[in-house]
């Protein structure tokens, strides 16, 4: 796959300097348990000196935007640390929102390195059920609909023990408030969906299609 694959230590500086001079392009993919750690690639990129772009682990909400719950809230917090370091350092980098896809795109379009890309979710609540309800009819199921109010969901996020309460608070965050929808993009923004209008985009329609054939295996975001 033309893939060179280099095992160590996010601790080992001088290693990882040395592997960082013969790339341009850095993308961190670690988890949210080690998002801090992105530190210590940003201290590696500075000595470097060569990396023409940085792209942080951050492929999710636009959190210089939002105010979620507190448990959401102090996700965010930790995330804003590394931009506010990759500002303070003067890196070239872009951040992800939504399709992390889209990344590889951009990784050779160096024009805007300095711009942040976002996939803005267009599916409203009523979206969402309409897509429940096709999922109901490829299906031939009936699935059983629990509702729960805004109260109750802010009560487990203040009720649920520590890393139980962040899903929850990320759902309040997404499909109660919106914030995925709740501002505008700026000039210094750039929606990815115009930015690449030949890229052909997997229809909700043909993904159900795919499920039902090949369902993905259930997978828990890690929190600690």
């Amino acid at each position: 796959m033309g893939v060179t694959i280099v095992h160590g230590e996010l601790n080992e500086h001088e290693k990882i300097v040395a592997l960082l001079r013969q790339v341009d392009v850095v993308i961190s993919a670690l988890a949210y348990p080690q998002v801090l750690d992105q530190l210590k690639i940003i201290d590696a990129i500075k000595v470097a000196g060569n990396i023409k772009r940085f792209f942080p682990s951050d492929f999710g909400i636009e959190e210089d935007r939002v105010t979620p719950l507190p448990p959401f809230e102090a996700v965010l917090e930790k995330k804003r640390k590394i931009r506010r370091a990759i500002e303070a350092a003067g890196i070239p980098s872009c951040l992800f929102l939504q399709i992390a896809l889209l990344l590889i795109l951009s990784i050779t379009c160096f024009v805007h390195v300095r711009r942040d890309m976002m996939l803005m979710s267009m599916v409203a609540a009523k979206q969402r059920l309409e897509l429940i309800s096709l999922w109901e009819k490829k299906t031939g199921q009936s699935l059983n609909r629990v509702h729960i109010s805004e109260k109750q969901i802010v009560e487990l996020s203040e009720t649920l023990p520590h890393p139980q309460n962040i899903p929850v608070a990320i759902l309040h965050s997404l499909f109660i408030k919106g914030d995925l929808m709740s501002y505008e993009l700026n000039e210094d923004d750039l929606e990815a969906s115009k930015l690449y209008p030949d890229f052909e985009y997997t229809t909700v329609v043909r993904l159900l299609d795919v499920f039902l054939v090949n369902p993905p295996e259930l997978a828990l975001a890690a929190f600690e």
